[in-house]
């Protein structure tokens, strides 16, 4: 039977708006829903019901007024432990930051907050933000609601198990190499990373800064439509922040893709790509040329060294903002003495920080190096520019671009955790659009043989949100697929 925990948030917009249900009935399915089945997810860190009580509560009374109320109040969600919540423990995965509570909000929360949104709970993710299978998290791993035996993908994998078990409506993930489409993917939800800047840093934990975008996963593009109009628009606060107002990304949803150019990327159908992800990804390619795009072969000649040159400038970046982790201005200290503060921060960082973080901070660290920097991060940042002009030669002939999101659908736990390549492959499809800064979504087309989910990958120019959400929504309204993990049985 279907609850409310199950609908769209613009399913339970219109209740709410109607007064079909209240938002404490909305919030209190949620919350049921993660007590019946999170000891079997594991997908929240931190949950906050006596927060969103009393945040419902509020919304009821207000709207009992008769006052109007944006189409994201009263709705259950969900963020990805690196958002800093004013009074609300915010760990990153890891032990070095296990109990700080920060003092003010990310603009990304605060908007939502702003606008009446409920917030249930932190998220489970990589640690850092650094993975791809959410087996990173010092707290223990995320299973995936279609196999609990399974990922769900990284590192906003929390996030993405949350919105798929019904546990909230929809999250906010950070997408830095592909952590918001990958998991969206894996799990059977539609995972958005805007244009880079088009949503406020500002209070995000970082990670890679070049690279950090705020992204949302949903259960419908239009909920992720109606997430983007809220979190857009320029905030002073983030000096990589894009001039412009909120926009209503809504407009235009229901336009079809007649006439729309989409390529089919030729480097992303190789060695590598499972049979059933071909096969679903194929499929849908044939529905939106039916649907009545015009569908070609497109190329990025240079999309083979987007990973080599992510892993170069990813690491580098990390190496320099992790620097600030050491042990005396807030979070996780080693104990005992110590012969000198070299001393106390290497134990400190040595067990504060875990094994893929460690990985990741010498390598940046060892590319950022006298002797080193123009043979590594150097030639890597022209590799980025390359990218990023296969993509603006491509987007001459096309209106968007397609692809699969990953190449495999969700593997075992601990299938791949001791083989850093084969694990850092899993985002090789969707690491062009994070080192371009174009905006990229994830659209579930179908499943594989053994009932796992697939995502389609599109990619459009930089601010095409609009067309890009577009073309998703033609596309999900023509598959009309159903998809409920065997969780929820």
């Amino acid at each position: 039977m279907t609850e409310l925990c199950d609908l769209t948030g613009a399913e339970l917009s219109a209740k709410l708006a109607s007064g079909a249900v209240s938002a404490v009935e909305v919030l209190e399915s949620s919350l049921g829903r993660a007590d019946a089945i999170d000891d079997r997810v594991g997908a929240f860190l931190t949950r906050t019901p006596e927060l969103a009580l009393e945040r419902a509560e509020e919304l009821d009374v207000y709207r009992a007024t008769g006052a109007p109320l944006s189409p994201v109040a009263g709705i259950p969600t969900a963020l990805k432990d690196v958002f800093t919540t004013n009074g609300v423990r915010t760990t990153c995965a890891s032990l070095i930051l296990e109990n700080y509570v920060p003092p003010y909000d990310s603009t990304a929360w605060a908007r939502l907050s702003g606008d009446g949104a409920v917030l249930v709970g932190k998220t489970n993710c990589d640690e850092f933000a650094m993975g791809s299978s959410n087996e990173n998290s010092a707290f223990g791993p995320v299973h995936n609601p279609w196999d609990p035996t399974r990922v769900p993908g990284g590192s906003s994998g929390g996030s993405a198990a949350a919105v798929t078990a019904g546990e909230a409506v929809w999250a906010l993930g950070t997408d830095t190499g592909g952590s918001v489409r990958q998991p969206a993917s894996l799990c059977g939800v539609v995972g958005l990373k805007p244009t880079y800047g088009l949503i406020s840093r500002y209070g995000l934990i970082a990670f890679a800064s070049s690279l950090d975008t705020v992204g949302t996963l949903t259960r419908s593009v239009r909920d992720a439509a109606t997430l983007l109009s809220t979190l857009g628009g320029k905030d002073p606060r983030d000096a990589t922040s894009l001039d412009g107002d909120r926009l209503d990304y809504t407009a235009g949803l229901d336009d079809g893709v007649s006439g729309l150019r989409i390529g089919v990327v030729a480097e992303a159908s190789g060695e590598g790509v499972e049979p059933g992800v071909r096969a679903a990804v194929g499929a849908a390619v044939d529905r939106l040329a039916a649907l009545g795009a015009d569908i070609a072969e497109a190329h990025l000649p240079h999309a083979e060294y987007a990973l080599s040159a992510y892993y170069l400038i990813a690491p580098s970046e990390c190496s320099s903002n992790l620097a600030r982790y050491d042990g005396v201005r807030y979070g996780f200290r080693a104990g005992g003495a110590h012969a000198d503060s070299i001393a106390m921060m290497s134990e400190t960082r040595g067990q504060g920080f875990g094994a893929e973080v460690k990985r990741r901070v010498m390598l940046g660290t060892y590319a950022l190096s006298a002797g080193y920097y123009e043979a590594y991060y150097g030639q890597a940042q022209k590799v980025r520019t390359l990218i990023i002009r296969d993509y603006e030669t491509a987007f001459e002939g096309f209106d968007m671009l397609v692809s699969p999101t990953s190449p495999t659908t969700a593997f075992p736990i601990g299938a791949k955790v001791d083989d850093p390549m084969a694990m850092y492959l899993n985002d090789i499809f969707t690491i062009p659009a994070n080192l371009s800064g174009m905006p990229a979504i994830s659209v579930p087309c179908g499943t594989d043989a053994q009932g796992l989910p697939v995502g389609l990958q599109l990619t459009a120019p930089v601010l095409g949100e609009r067309t890009l959400l577009r073309a998703a929504s033609a596309l999900e309204a023509d598959l009309g697929l159903d998809l409920r993990p065997p969780v929820l049985a």
